[in-house]
């Protein structure tokens, strides 16, 4: 079964029988596996000694030419090390899934008036997350209940610390207004607490606080805050008769189910917090390696829980699950609602798995309809496309998305922001993106492989300028199409201009491939134009005291607290300039000129 070249009996009898890793080598050293075990002489003596292996662990075990092991001093730092392998090497026969840290928490920030806001990627010290959440959907739904209960803010720390009256979320009663002191550090500070314990999923000890307040201010005879109390409780207990699942009470719990069908794996995450369904998420090997379920579960909860906190409990099916410690075994459903948790995350498991075929399907048709109708010798796996937003020529940004095998891949979007050019100059501009991008590619110094389809959203000029960049980058090679608006701009009577073709194309609107360019135009007009707002805004909101000599940081920041915005700095005379602290009277002279 092995290669001769490896001599598992004598490997076998020096191996130790302490906890590790243990590495699978082929004949050029590079790593095929990479595997974890209790004890390492009697799991690896289980390849070679036994049979009956999976047809993957077969053809893995036919190529094995070495093997290296670590030693470590339990199975905990064994499961920690094969983790931090598995990412590292990338081994060919490892069900890898996709390192996804893109979970949504909620955070609060720190500071005397903690804002409360949805977020991404890594953490910072100074704030508090609650997570995580299986969808963004969940997390917004969660801050904008949290907020209309207990009306934290959420704006920026800039407009929260320029803010000079109320905004329109204190308005409709969304927010206490903290920021111009409508609401004292204390009571805002007892509000957040009572917002962490019901992120924590301590719903009932909210409550029951806020009851108790409730009743001392009646007693009290202060009935106006009595009854904001009363209406605070009313929400929360309307939301959670909503939002609640017979379990046990406050409950945090993960499931997680394994599916294969048809030699595909899907490993669905259900999450519970606080008694409540978050919904789930399904996730899918990055490499088309076949796995049984048993084995895709295992691999998952490895390497996700590596990266996130454990709940207290776990379901898992199938189950049980071997070589893995003790505190990932987890357990099966034990009642009624478990059960029904169970059943429902397989079955969406089992829906991702039919909706993942059907886009397949789907992508592969118009790839072989776009590969037909611009006459390529073969489906074009990797597209990309550009396009220009601008205003008036001010902030103008090229966008650049991509679609591999005929699904968005977001991952590899870029954007640019263009300089140097002569406002409103689109050929410049699409000139300066495409070298930026592709300058990299003609002497072999990016990580992102080459496209097999070049699309250019714009007419037969654009395109021109693409053809003339790729000759000057040496990669005249490159297909590529301009994607021309037709007539009254309409969608669905684009003109193609293909590299090749004499004359323009124009694909009949029910073309398969025609709807493919259409989807990634128009993504890359969507995401052109999000990058030009958000860098038009950018300029925009810049203070006009920023241009000024002589004023740093500390000085804008105390001219802009003492007036109360740039609309006050500007309305005030150099007496009242005079007035704010570190501001001399020549100083403020040079202010007032300069601003008017």
């Amino acid at each position: 079964m092995t290669d001769p070249v490896f001599d598992s009996k004598t490997f076998l009898a020096t191996l130790t029988a302490a906890p590790g890793v243990y590495r699978m080598l082929d004949a050029v050293g590079a790593v095929l596996y990479v595997g974890k075990a209790k004890n390492l002489k009697r799991r690896v003596s289980s390849y070679f000694m036994k049979s009956g292996h999976s047809p993957r662990i077969a053809l893995m075990l036919q190529q094995v030419a070495g093997m290296e092991t670590t030693a470590t001093r339990s199975e905990a730092e064994a499961l920690i090390l094969e983790n931090t392998l598995i990412k590292k090497l990338k081994p060919k026969y490892n069900v890898l899934f996709r390192d996804d840290k893109s979970y949504a928490y909620i955070a609060l920030s720190s500071g005397s008036f903690p804002r409360l806001f949805y977020h991404r990627g890594t953490f910072e010290k100074k704030s508090h997350y609650f997570g995580p959440f299986p969808s963004s959907l969940a997390a917004r739904e969660s801050i904008q209940m949290i907020q209309r209960t207990f009306l934290l803010r959420t704006c920026e720390d800039a407009v929260f610390a320029h803010r000079s009256r109320p905004c329109l979320l204190h308005q409709i009663q969304r927010c206490k207004a903290p920021c111009v002191g409508r609401v004292s550090k204390e009571d805002y500070g007892t509000d957040v607490k009572l917002a962490e314990l019901f992120l924590k999923g301590r719903h009932g000890e909210v409550i029951e606080q806020l009851t108790k307040r409730m009743a001392a201010e009646s007693a009290a005879l202060r009935f106006e805050q009595a009854a904001a109390l009363r209406d605070q409780v009313r929400a929360l207990q309307a939301v959670l008769h909503r939002q609640y699942v017979s379990s046990t009470r406050d409950a945090d719990v993960d499931i997680v189910v394994a599916v294969v069908e048809r030699g595909e794996l899907c490993v669905n995450l259900a999450m519970v917090r606080g008694g409540l369904h978050l919904g789930d998420r399904a996730h899918f090997p990055q490499a088309g390696v076949e796995a049984t379920a048993e084995e895709g579960l295992a691999a998952f909860l490895a390497q996700h829980y590596a990266e996130h906190e454990k709940p207290p409990r776990l379901i898992l099916a199938p189950w049980p699950l071997d070589d893995l410690p003790p505190p990932l075994q987890g357990s099966a459903a034990k009642n009624e609602m478990e059960r029904a948790w169970a059943d429902m995350a397989l079955n969406n498991a089992r829906l991702a798995l039919t909706a993942r075929r059907q886009a397949t399907v789907r992508a592969g048709g118009r790839l072989e309809a776009l590969r037909l109708a611009l006459n390529l010798p073969e489906a074009p796996r990797r597209i990309e496309c550009f396009d220009i937003s601008h205003t008036m020529g001010e902030g103008t940004v090229a966008s650049c998305v991509v679609c591999v095998d005929g699904a968005l891949k977001k991952s590899n979007y870029r954007r640019f922001n263009i300089a140097g050019i002569e406002p409103g100059d689109d050929y410049a501009a699409m000139r300066q993106a495409l070298t930026r991008r592709y300058e990299k590619l003609s002497v072999g110094g990016t990580t992102l492989a080459a496209p097999d389809l070049v699309l250019i959203d714009g007419g037969k000029g654009q395109h021109r300028v693409a053809r003339e960049v790729f000759a000057e980058l040496g990669i005249g090679e490159l297909a590529s199409i301009g994607v021309a608006k037709g007539a009254e701009r309409r969608p669905g009577h684009e003109t193609l201009f293909v590299h090749g073709r004499a004359e323009p194309l124009e694909l009949a609107m029910d073309n398969a491939g025609f709807h493919l360019i259409q989807e990634i135009r128009d993504e890359a007009h969507r995401f052109a134009i999000v990058g030009h707002r958000a860098r038009r805004a950018k300029i925009r909101s810049q203070s006009a005291l920023e241009g000024l000599a002589g004023i740093g940081p500390t000085r804008r920041r105390n001219l802009l607290a003492h007036f109360g915005g740039l609309d006050g700095v500007k309305a005030a005379t150099v007496d009242d300039l005079c007035r704010v602290n570190g501001i001399s009277r020549g100083l403020a002279e040079t202010i007032y000129q300069q601003l008017h």
